[in-house]
């Protein structure tokens, strides 16, 4: 008896943003505060905003239950008189495969970049007061987050013997058991984040001036500017992962009892238990370049003085932020229990039997009992920047381009 359990677990949690986000690019922003009159009053009041978010989740909860038995066995042969007397068993073997494969992000972003600015107050009256205040504000933000929650419980067993042949009389007892093989493959891989921030062409730096000229005696000018560019990435993960494999493979409780002539055999097969776990979870990869800097001018020249030659009040102040964080967390909780994993040959019996004078010595013969278990566990893994020369644990470097084929090839959906 052969029984076959196959569980492939795809949830389809996996957020991919397979197109490349066109970036929103300000346009170029002049403010010209030029030609008033003397004694006026002119003021610039400017706030721009730009922002880009990009927020994945993904929440799979998975359990996988199975029981599985194979037997063969419980046979009688008693109570026979002449001829051979032969039970021969089949195999029995359970093989159970758990594949789940699920939570992944992929994201390709260009930089929320600012457009050229230029402020300028030029050309006004004596006595003029004139003021630019401008707030400038750009950020690319995404998120990628994976929670999974795995349960694979597997309770297994394959068994062959419990034959009887007894009390038979004449000719040869002959009992065969076939092997008994549980074999378990349990595959867990969950949670991977991949993120590109910024183009191909690499990262630009925006330009700003901001210039103050030619206005005239005892005028007052102010420039006010405060520029913020914000690129921001958090990758978070976290995995619980409980395998539970109870396995047992027996062969033997034969009996061969009170039989009478010719010789009496007992061969059992071979007892095997093989169970294989493998994790693979937590792993994020994030390549950011947005830039750092700013090319800025700001000038101050050829303003007119105060009527009793002292200087005019001519002032620009600048706020200038470029900020990149890349935040990454991975919390990986793996329980891996494999209780119980029996591998039993024999408990036969051959008791009480009369042979010929030219029969052989009763005999029994049992087959190995094996136990093979592997156990291995790989995640949390952290990348910032270019991932060529780092090798993942138990997975292709990802190379990011247009489509994500080396992921999909990873995550089996290839």
């Amino acid at each position: 008896m052969n029984l076959k359990r196959r569980i492939v677990t795809g949830i389809a949690t996996s957020a991919i943003l397979l197109n490349v986000l066109t970036p929103i690019v300000f346009a170029e922003t002049n403010v010209v505060i030029s030609g008033n009159g003397a004694g006026s009053d002119n003021w610039a009041n400017v706030t721009q905003s730009n922002t880009t978010t990009v927020t994945q989740n993904n929440t799979a909860n998975v359990t996988n239950n199975v029981d599985a038995d194979a037997k063969t066995g419980d046979n009688d042969a008693n109570f026979n008189t002449g001829g051979t007397v032969v039970v021969d068993t089949g195999k029995a073997t359970v093989k159970a495969d758990i594949v789940n494969t699920l939570n992944s992000n992929a994201a390709q972003v260009d930089c929320c970049a600012a457009g050229s600015t230029d402020v300028k107050i030029s050309g006004n009256g004596a006595y003029s007061d004139n003021g630019v205040k401008l707030d400038q504000t750009t950020t690319t933000a995404v998120r990628q987050n994976n929670v999974a929650n795995v349960t694979n419980n597997v309770d297994a067993d394959a068994e062959t013997g419990e034959n009887d042949a007894n009390m038979n009389t004449g000719g040869d007892v002959m009992i065969v058991t076939g092997d008994a093989k549980v074999d378990t493959n349990i595959s867990t891989t969950a949670n991977v984040n991949s993120t590109k921030v910024g183009s191909a062409l690499g990262a630009s730096n925006p330009s700003a001036s901001f210039v103050i000229t030619g206005n005239g005696a005892g005028s007052g000018n102010y420039i006010t500017a405060a520029l913020a560019k914000v690129t921001s990435v958090s990758q978070n993960n976290v995995a619980n992962v409980t395998n539970n494999v109870d396995a047992d493979a027996e062969t033997g409780e034969n009996d061969a009892n009170f039989n009478t002539g010719g010789d009496v055999i007992i061969g059992t097969g071979n007892a095997t238990v093989e169970a294989d776990i493998d994790n693979a979870v937590n792993f994020n990869y994030a390549d950011v370049d947005c830039g750092c800097t700013w090319d800025v001018l700001a000038k101050i020249a050829g303003n007119g003085a105060e009527p009793d030659f002292d200087r005019a009040d001519n002032i620009i102040t600048l706020t200038l932020n470029s900020l990149q964080a890349v935040g990454q967390g991975n919390l990986s909780n793996l329980r891996n229990d494999l209780k119980d994993l029996d591998a039993k040959t024999g408990k036969n019996d051959v008791e009480s039997n009369t042979g010929s004078v030219e029969g052989g010595d009763p005999a029994i013969v049992t087959g190995d009992a094996l136990v093979d278990t592997g156990v291995n566990n790989s995640g949390n893994v952290n990348v910032v920047g270019d991932l060529m020369g780092i090798d993942w644990p138990e997975m292709p470097n990802v190379e990011f381009s247009f489509n994500f084929a080396a992921l999909w090839a990873f995550l089996h959906m290839g």
